[in-house]
């Protein structure tokens, strides 16, 4: 009896300190929500992140103009090109997640594919020298890009956000000096993503503002400036190795979440009625995967068909990096710009907004009782470069229309017997137009990319079942790849007088897609915290 009384008392224990926690729980709920500090583990990589931004974009920013006025090739050629590297830098993903998520684990990941990473710099940066543009010019300037920087990009784009995110405590917990506050863990992890994202765009904004201007003084000197910013990324990256949490890697994860899905589909019919196929992995007792597991899977089943219209957005947004420099450099402009270099106010526009977006507006919203999820948070970006390139389509024609040179084609509008003649060095190729008329088009993809991009970011760490983190976030990734292959499509048509057409059905196809893509998702908000 002594004993029975014992096991009784323990129970009742155990009971009330059940309560205890879902009362503090609901207390906690009751609360002010508010999104905690970022620890120093996540600010390291965050910085490391700036670091292989700056060298991204520094370099990638003017491999249009390199190729068109130093390579001497054409606008389609050129933009196949830099089309082609964006595919392979986002597919790679893939490989990286699985790397990491199934041998590695993320801090070696990184690690070995920044090496890489650095080779194919250090090659770019010799193959740019004058002397050796007749040998080793074009070749190594491929074999850069396509064997070697494609592949570190993608590497340590699939686990540097996610491995952030992951040092982020958990549990929501009570503000340690706030009564009535409660900080929140999707608020924190909503946080850290939109100051990763303007990390990328502070590295972006550096490399893009520095890299053009001393360009003039060699393309070697403009690609080693990245290279070197770069190794310092790595070196604070591997100084932080012992403050970060790495979690360990489980190689059979992807196994068994295909035998799930495919256990689910064969069973489908034996869900319950009113619930998606991938419930009826609950029927039968594999025992390899829990109930959990399954409602995870379910949410990140969701996220995957939402990631399925990324990729018309990312060739709408990767122009700028080519199409746009293509017009920029047509375009008056004074001695002392690059047509590039007005991707600078892109990531301005995003290193000034993201905080007011952060610290003001949402959280107003957030105390209003207005939720802004996600979904319609990405709708709202969607929307907006929809209306990008209507005014791009506008500014194209009104390019094609002054002249001296009109179309570019050689024809004169105004005297179809007279023959323009067009200057061989591109650079001298300037309509009467000036290129600040390209800035409200870098203005409204920079908000754009608050909204959508790192959004989506956020949407898929969050949607992803917590074993899966790196690879659904490399799957939301290599939607940029597929964007860049609908951009080598497009290249076909990237030449002189085609743009106004390329532009306006870039605009039509992105227009029917945010309707339908609002039609279709904007209730997943429900889904997801």
């Amino acid at each position: 009896m002594e004993g029975e009384e014992k096991r009784k008392i323990s129970s009742d224990r155990s009971v009330r300190e059940d309560m205890k926690d879902i009362e503090i729980e609901e207390d906690l709920k009751n609360n002010v929500q508010v999104a905690g500090p970022i620890p120093v583990s996540a600010g390291l990589i965050i910085v490391t992140e700036l670091c292989e931004r700056f060298a991204y974009y520094g370099a990638s920013m003017l491999f249009q103009r390199y190729m068109l006025t130093h390579l001497m090739l054409s606008k389609g050629s050129a933009t196949a090109i830099s089309r082609g590297f964006a595919f392979f830098s986002y597919i790679t993903a893939i490989f990286g997640a699985v790397v990491a998520d199934k041998w590695l684990g993320k801090f070696k990941t990184v690690l070995i594919f920044a090496i890489v990473y650095t080779l194919g710099l250090v090659l770019l940066t010799v193959s740019a020298i004058d002397s050796l543009k007749d040998t080793l010019g074009l070749p190594g300037f491929i074999v850069a890009l396509y064997c070697l920087i494609s592949w570190g990009t993608g590497g340590i784009k699939s686990n540097v956000s996610t491995f952030a995110a992951e040092q982020i405590p958990e549990e929501d917990y009570a503000h340690p000096t706030k009564a009535g506050v409660t900080v929140n863990h999707s608020i924190t992890v909503e946080r850290i993503f939109r100051y990763f994202y303007m990390a990328i765009n502070i590295g972006g904004l550096l490399g893009q503002g520095i890299t053009p201007t001393v360009s003039d003084s060699g393309w070697d000197l403009a690609f080693m400036i990245p290279t070197i910013a770069f190794v310092v990324g790595i070196i604070v990256f591997a100084l932080g190795r012992r403050k970060y949490y790495d979690r360990p890697p489980n190689g059979t994860i992807l196994g068994k979440t295909f035998r799930c899905i495919v256990f689910a589909f064969r069973h489908r019919r034996e869900r319950p009625e009113g619930t998606h196929w991938v419930q009826a992995a609950k029927v039968a007792g594999e025992g390899e995967w829990d109930h959990k597991f399954v409602d995870d899977l379910e949410v990140t089943y969701h996220a995957c068909k939402v990631f399925m219209v990324y990729p018309l957005y990312w060739a709408l947004y990767n122009n700028m990096s080519d199409n746009f420099v293509n017009m920029g450099i047509n375009m008056r402009r004074p001695h002392w710009l690059k047509p590039e270099s007005l991707s600078f106010v892109n990531s301005a526009i995003i290193v000034i907004f993201i905080p007011i977006l952060d610290t003001i507006i949402f959280p107003l919203l957030r105390k209003a009782g207005f939720r802004l999820g996600p979904v319609n948070r990405i709708i709202i970006g969607f929307c907006i470069v929809t209306f990008c390139f209507v005014y791009v389509t506008v500014l194209q024609h009104f390019l094609y229309k002054s002249g001296p040179y009109y179309d570019f084609s050689g024809k004169d509008p105004n005297d179809p017997t007279h023959t323009i003649i067009i200057p061989e060095n591109i650079e001298d190729v300037v309509n009467d137009m000036t290129i600040w008329t390209q800035l409200p088009a870098y203005i409204l993809i920079g908000i754009s990319e608050i909204f959508s991009s790192a959004t989506g970011l956020e949407f898929a760490f969050k949607s992803a079942a917590s074993e899966l983190k790196s690879v659904v976030m490399s799957l939301f990734l290599a939607t940029n790849a597929f964007g860049s292959l609908i951009g080598m499509i497009l290249a076909i048509w990237s030449n002189d007088p085609n743009f106004v057409y390329l532009y306006a059905a870039q605009a039509v196809a992105m227009g029917i897609m945010t309707v339908l893509f609002a039609w279709r998702f904007a209730k997943l908000d429900n889904f997801v915290e």
